[in-house]
């Protein structure tokens, strides 16, 4: 199904776009009326890998992965109401393969909402909305949590996010929500692409407050945002889902000055979470440990006023690891909604590095030579943050640190390049990850001396 729709909908957007300036709609196409939206995607992406760094992994790694998604929203008045629809499916997928339910997600409801307004509370001008339903969301840098783009199957929320704006572009969000457990997820299911419907994980509940202020240093420095927030989740055990009773409390903060030509540009974000958790997700687990974790990324970068605009940037990422698995603390900092690929590495198939346990030193050089090409190049030197604690994505521990804490040698590239400007995009990739002490050293550990990675990927927009 999915190969079908996306095959259609690019050689129709082909043969429009060769006729036309503008951006094929299919809100024109059908004529919509003014009080209906419509709107969607669809994308296909090939993706090989060579030198398995997983677990018990061994050898290479295909997949074939298409996604497509359908928005309406219908503005009645006062309310506004919205319906996404998200199809995820994979092919030419082995029993290697790491499939798990953020690759696969066929045929399903991503977004079921209605949009009320509320008085604004941010001064003179501002206005305010509160989204309820089943919705996705992204805020600020989207590393506490975001929409994501790149991976095949995007994760949803069901509840309330309220949002305050005024035109100076101040934000105050404010949410509690419940995540959507993906299904299926059982391998033999996802390897079929079987329809199970997703459904809400009450036991999970997500609340916060994020507030973004424009212009916050105008004494010091001009145009830096400013943010604070503070999450917290909490979850216990259902009859569907056991969970290691996490009850997290994560204020953080961030400075953000956006790249311009002839100018520094820098992004710096911090969290500290505190609060409690079991060790593992088994019923029968009952002691409780003391969560005492942090995190930072730290970028500065400078963009040359030549063309192509380069930008070349030094990056810290730090996400602190768990010291000791004897004691009765928990320090290692987990990535629970937000973003990784941004910062870090391609994913999906690939995807060795995630914020939790790490700490990576690197630099990032990006170019947009014109306004339908882009390009990125980033190299970082990864190692675990503690060096008795896991690597995280590959799910290898050595207790005892003898192996040292070196994970490897990661770069990662991309090119996206505007085939029909607005309508259809072309994106390349490839990332190699050289192994480092740790990872030739922990028992089990990956065999060879490296893993490439390779991606293409079609994105017709609609």
């Amino acid at each position: 199904m999915g190969r079908t729709i996306i095959a259609s909908i690019i050689g129709a957007l082909l043969v429009c776009t060769e006729a036309s300036a503008e951006p094929w709609r299919a809100q024109s196409a059908l004529a919509a009326p003014s009080w209906l939206t419509v709107k969607g995607e669809s994308r296909v992406r090939y993706e090989t890998l060579e030198g398995q760094f997983r677990a018990n992994g061994d050898g290479g790694d295909q997949l074939l992965l298409f996604r497509t998604l359908i928005h309406a929203e219908a503005d009645a008045g006062p309310v506004k109401f919205g319906l996404e629809i998200q199809d995820s499916r994979t092919y030419l997928g082995d029993a290697g393969t790491p499939l798990s339910s953020s690759i696969v997600n066929p045929i399903d409801v991503l977004q079921l909402y209605l949009t009320l307004p509320a008085p604004g509370l941010l001064g003179a001008g501002s206005s305010s909305e509160i989204q309820l339903g089943r919705q996705t969301v992204s805020i600020g840098s989207r590393r506490q949590i975001e929409r994501v783009e790149y991976a095949n199957v995007i994760r949803a929320y069901t509840g309330a996010h309220f949002l305050s704006s005024n035109p100076h572009g101040d934000e105050l969000h404010l949410l509690y929500i419940a995540p959507v457990q993906r299904l299926p997820t059982d391998r033999e299911e996802l390897e079929r692409n079987e329809i199970e419907f997703d459904r809400e994980q009450l036991g999970r509940r997500i609340w916060g407050a994020h507030y973004r202020r424009a212009d916050f240093l105008p004494r010091l420095a001009s145009n830096v945002w400013g943010e604070a927030f503070i999450y917290g989740l909490d979850e216990r055990d259902t009859d569907r889902v056991a969970t290691p009773d996490r009850h997290y409390l994560t204020p953080g903060f961030r400075l953000f000055l956006a790249p311009q030509a002839g100018s520094f540009d820098f992004d710096i974000e911090g969290a500290f979470r505190f609060g409690s958790r079991r060790l593992t997700s088994a019923p029968d687990d009952a002691i409780d440990l003391k969560v005492r974790a942090s995190s930072l990324i730290a970028r500065v970068g400078y963009t040359f006023d030549a063309p192509w605009r380069p930008n070349i940037a030094l990056q810290y990422y730090w996400a602190s690891g768990d010291k000791d698995p004897a004691d009765d603390r928990f320090d290692q900092y987990e990535r629970l909604f937000g973003s990784r690929r941004t910062d870090l590495n391609n994913t999906s198939i690939h995807g060795p590095l995630t914020p939790a346990n790490l700490s990576a030193p690197g630099v990032r050089i990006e170019v947009k030579p014109s306004s339908r090409l882009d390009a990125r190049l980033h190299y970082s030197a990864a190692s675990l943050a503690s060096d008795t604690d896991s690597w995280i994505i590959a799910k290898l521990r050595d207790p005892t640190g003898e192996s040292g804490g070196f994970i490897g040698h990661a770069i990662d590239t991309r090119a996206r390049y505007w085939i029909a400007p607005g309508n259809l995009r072309l994106e390349i990739g490839a990332s190699a990850f050289v192994f480092g002490e740790f990872a030739r050293s922990v028992p089990a550990g990956p065999e060879g001396k490296r893993t490439l990675f390779g991606y293409t990927q079609l994105t017709a927009t609609f």
